[in-house]
């Protein structure tokens, strides 16, 4: 699996857009939004390491129901449809967080 770093104040994810891999955080932490139907920004939530980001993409293929912000620099490890589904194969009960 691969690691990428994501710098304070960028998005890993953006509400609405199309799905194409879950993140496993490493380090560091983010902001899980959304727009409200007045238009305005809700905070959902807090993520920190160890917690996975973007799962429902990886079993669904919907498009992100949330945007994601790094509150600060951090390191996840990206999760693939392809590792996702190896993983399903091999070792079913290392998915069992995620489900």
């Amino acid at each position: 699996m691969k690691k990428i770093f994501v710098k304070r104040g960028d998005d890993i994810i953006k509400e609405g857009s199309q799905s194409d891999c879950g993140y496993i955080i490493e380090a560091g932490s983010f902001q899980v939004s959304k727009v409200g139907p007045d238009g305005k920004k809700l905070v959902l939530g807090t993520l920190k390491e160890q917690e996975i980001i973007g799962e429902l993409g990886l079993i669904d293929g919907l498009p992100r129901s949330a945007t994601v912000t790094a509150l600060e620099d951090c390191t996840v490890t990206v999760l693939t449809p392809e590792t996702f589904n190896s993983l399903a194969k091999r070792n079913p009960q290392a998915l069992m967080p995620i489900l």
